[in-house]
């Protein structure tokens, strides 16, 4: 009977700790700082109702560069609206890249866009936003093009918010670099991935290793 007890007690630990696990990936998955999942763990379904409050939060902006909001489209310079989604890696660096030397001459906007989550973006003092605006500034100030460059911090998921961003800007062009396949993306799903999935917007992904557009 006690070995009845303790395995009962055993398997209620592992599905209490499941429960919590699987709620605190789902947050991380729609723009929620991962380490939301640790305290998931420790309270187990009773983190349920905390996630499913917190997952409906929308897309936003962080904060807007020193340029404002981008320009709407009849108020713009003529040419192509560029957006470009970048998060410090290479692949993202080499898609803002390849955008330049694609579309450099042809494009009348290019926003260059960086995605934290919703803690960070909700927090007074955010060194996230902060250093993500510098990040961008600096992208910023090496681009060279006749049309407006604009800078702008988002927060949720980067996927849907690069998407939905694009959307609402009314861009000609997503451009994205593709990571490999490490734990974060099996974990957190495959930015590219989704924006390709989803998006309504043409999107240009850069591809890791050789660099090749898709």
């Amino acid at each position: 009977m006690g070995g009845v007890n303790t395995t009962l007690v055993v398997v209620l630990i592992v599905a209490w700790i499941l429960v919590g696990l699987l709620s605190g990936l789902w947050m991380a998955r729609h723009g929620h700082d991962p380490l939301w999942t640790l305290i998931a763990v420790v309270l187990g379904p009773l983190f349920v109702p905390i996630a499913v409050e917190r997952v409906q939060r929308r897309p936003g902006v962080a904060r807007f560069g020193s340029k404002g909001a981008p320009p709407q489209r009849a108020d713009s310079t003529t040419g192509l609206r560029v957006l470009v989604g970048l998060d410090g890696s290479r692949e993202s660096e080499r898609g803002l890249a390849t955008a330049l030397r694609l579309f450099g001459t042809h494009a009348g906007l290019l926003v260059l866009a960086e995605v934290v989550h919703f803690e960070a973006a909700e927090s007074a003092s955010s060194a996230d936003v902060d250093a993500a605006e510098r990040h961008l500034t600096e992208l910023a100030s090496g681009v060279d093009i006749a049309g407006v460059v604009h800078t702008e911090v988002l927060a949720g998921a980067p996927g849907p918010t690069l998407r939905g961003f694009a959307e609402q800007q009314d861009m000609d062009l997503l451009v994205v670099g593709r990571r490999g396949k490490g734990l974060s993306t099996r974990l957190l799903g495959s930015v590219s991935a989704d924006i390709i999935e989803h998006s309504s917007v043409p999107v240009l992904v850069i591809e890791p290793a050789a660099g090749k557009a898709r």
